[in-house]
Order: C-alpha cells, then structure tokens, then sequence
C-alpha cells in the first residue's frame, strides 16, 4: 500500500448533509475537498451506512467518468449513500447502462439532437420568449420571471423537440418538480413518474400511427425498428422531458439572478451583445447548478485515482461542480470572467453520460438573456438580493420566485 493510499484509508468519511446554501454560494466542503482531500471518503443524507468516494479534481472527475472500470449499470444492485431515498431515473434509463448498450440508446435519440435541430427549434424558442414576455408586460410590474419566462420556456421547447401538443402541455409543467426533488418523498415522485409514463407511452403510439420530424418520432421509428423496447423509449423521453424542462429552467434563472446582482457583467453583455455565447458558457461553468452530487459509479476492478487505490464494489461520486473550480485548470477559478478561454468545463458531464441537450440549453439560456437584454434596459430586481426566495430540498438548484421590475 503506497503512503497516499494507507492515509486516504486513514481519514474518517466526511458526512455531507448537503444543507440547503445562501443564493449561488458555493458549497465550502467541495472547497475544502478540492484543497485538501481531493478523493475523500464521504456520507451523504440516506443510507449514510454505506459510504461512497467522492472525487473533486478536474482530471479525476474526468478518468471516472469515462473509465469504463467504473459502471453505472453495477449500481442496480447496490446501496450507496445517496442524496434522496427514492431513484430518480427509470432502471430502464440512460442514467443506468453503460456502453455497448448506453451508445445503442444514446444513437435512438441523437438525431433529434443535431445542430440542425437545435437550429430548427431557435426561432420557435424566439417566439415563445417574446409571447410569454408580451403576456409578463400584460400583467404589469413587478413580475416573478420563474413563472412568466423561466419555467415555461424550456418546458415549451423540451415540448417542441418531443412534439407534445399545445394542448397536452399544462398538465406535465409540475410532474418534474415532483421527480428532482428530495423533499416530497418517493410517493410524490413516484405518482409523477407513473403519470409522465402514461402519456409519453400513448404519444409514442400515436407516432407509430403518424410519424413526425419530431423525438417521438424518432423514438417511434426506433421502436418499429426493434432497435428499442417500449420501456426504453419511455424513459429516454422521460429522462428529456423531466431534465430539459427542470434544469434549464433552473439554470436560466440562476443566470439572470447573478446578472442583476453584478451590474459589472449586465452592463458588459449590453455593451458587448456577441459576446454572449462565451459568457453563457462562462456562466454554465461558474454557477453551481444543482445541491451535491449526482449519480454514482462502482468500480468493476481496483482503480488508482488521484493516488488513491479505490477497491472492486467501491461506490465513487464525481463532482462536476468542484471540477470547474479546480484552480489547477481555471485561473482564478471562482471570479466570473466573460474572457476566459481555453479549457472546456464539465457542466454538461464527460464521457458517456455526457448531456445529450448541450447545444439545445445554450440556446435557450442565449435566447433568454438576449431577449431580457433587448428589451429591458433597466431590468432590475424588485427588492434587495437577499430577498430573492431559492427553492429548498431540491437537487437542482435555483430562485423559488425571481420578482424584477423595469
């Protein structure tokens, strides 16, 4: 055993209550790990017995994540401390598998996922933010933007690349709050979940019945195919539908909150409008999206990381979020700088399980602020920052309310 081994397996594990956080505020124990203890042994709210690794540096976070000596399919059959005690995704879902089978799901989707998608759905996005921002104006000042523009933009689009119709859409906008959450428990979750199956598995048979440029089209046409079961074509479109619309919605917000509390960097997008897209990314990198973690890997054979020797059956969690913080990669990696260049972050994952929607939430958050940008030169919020209400217990993170005036 090599010296940074016996003292990793010295240390206690750290029990991580993952409490909710002021606003944006980064959580200081994935400060402290990236610093000090960048593989460390942690305890998380459920099933704290059953203590996992949790890896904080940027090349660590990234060889587990694309190792295929950690699997995600091993966790089927284990325990792991985990941040909620129910499963969020469906067993039959991407979350799950690991490549062959992950790159076979993954290529029944990825056509509804193009540039050219994404270009196709953009003016349709454009549409539905100045429609929804009309309606906002209607309504008069102040103005919650989580109910008027982030919640239902992205559930319109994640709705637009499905192809579910306008009519069938108020009815799924609170199912994916109920999954992503570790507050309402798993019977909530699961009642949502039950639901959003339902009608995703009757909007797939209308496709067999009437094919469409659409995702339930193309998932249709690979059902027809046999390519994948009905089951398969369910949870990838739940797996679209619950994270498209929840996350984006989320991270949209949290993107114009830190604009309205930095004057400095709303003022410098005014001024510079094509730098947008570098700062939509800078912001994707800096703003800590969600509490915690997310889903876990099992290592299939001993693995050394970061010089440490994790064992065959070990749980490891990968921190994406301390990842674009690791100081060895970002200069100055907790300033928000508009003019950063070179390496990428890892907001959207790495290796496989990186996040399908990429192009498609850059688009939006551009759309959004854009927009806001355009029409709103005193945008402001209606009260002090720390009035600004953000939702608690969630797993991803973000305003409850965001009340501007302009």
């Amino acid at each position: 055993m090599t010296t940074s081994e016996s003292t990793a397996a010295a240390r206690p594990a750290r029990t991580w209550a993952v409490d909710d956080l002021p606003a944006l505020d980064f959580d200081p124990l994935l400060t402290e790990l990236l610093a000090e203890e960048p593989v460390a042994r942690i305890r998380l709210p459920f099933a704290a017995e059953n203590e996992a690794w949790l890896v904080t540096r940027y090349e660590d976070v990234r060889m587990v994540t694309s190792d295929p000596r950690f699997s995600r399919t091993a966790l089927l059959d284990r325990m792991v401390t985990g941040m909620t005690g129910h499963m969020v995704a469906s067993k039959a879902a991407l979350n799950y598998a690991d490549p062959p089978y992950h790159t076979q799901l993954r290529k029944a989707v990825t056509k509804a996922f193009t540039g050219q998608s994404t270009k196709r759905l953009r003016p349709l996005a454009q549409a539905t933010a100045d429609r929804l921002l009309d309606r906002m104006e209607e309504s008069g000042r102040p103005a919650d933007l989580m109910s008027h523009l982030h919640g239902p933009l992205p559930m319109a689009v994640v709705c637009d690349l499905l192809g579910i119709p306008d009519e069938d859409r108020a009815e799924l906008a609170s199912w994916p709050d109920l999954i992503l959450s570790s507050g309402p428990g798993p019977a909530g979750s699961k009642a949502a979940k039950a639901q959003i199956h339902g009608y995703i598995t009757r909007l797939l048979e209308r496709r067999r019945a009437e094919p469409r440029d659409d995702l339930a089209g193309v998932l249709a046409e690979s059902l027809e195919e046999g390519r994948i079961s009905n089951d398969e074509a369910v949870s990838l479109a739940m797996a679209i539908l619950i994270s498209g619309a929840h996350a984006v919605r989320n991270n949209s917000a949290n993107m114009v909150y830190l604009l309205l509390t930095r004057p400095d960097l709303m003022a410098r997008l005014r001024a510079e409008p094509e730098l947008l897209p570098q700062a939509v990314d800078e912001l994707l990198r800096w703003i800590p999206h969600r509490n915690g973690v997310g889903l876990p890997r099992i290592a299939t054979e001993d693995v050394e990381v970061g010089g440490v020797l994790i064992r065959a059956g070990e749980a490891v969690y990968a921190s994406y979020l301390a990842a674009n913080r690791d100081p060895e990669v970002f200069e100055d990696p907790h300033e928000v700088d508009f003019d950063r260049t070179g390496t990428g972050h890892v907001s959207f994952g790495h290796g496989p399980h990186h996040c399908m929607g990429a192009m498609l939430t850059r688009m939006e958050s551009e759309v959004m602020l854009s927009t806001l940008l355009r029409r709103y030169p005193d945008l402001r919020l209606a009260g002090a920052p720390e009035d600004t209400v953000f939702q608690s217990k969630g797993l991803i993170r973000g305003p409850k309310e965001l009340i501007v005036t302009w």
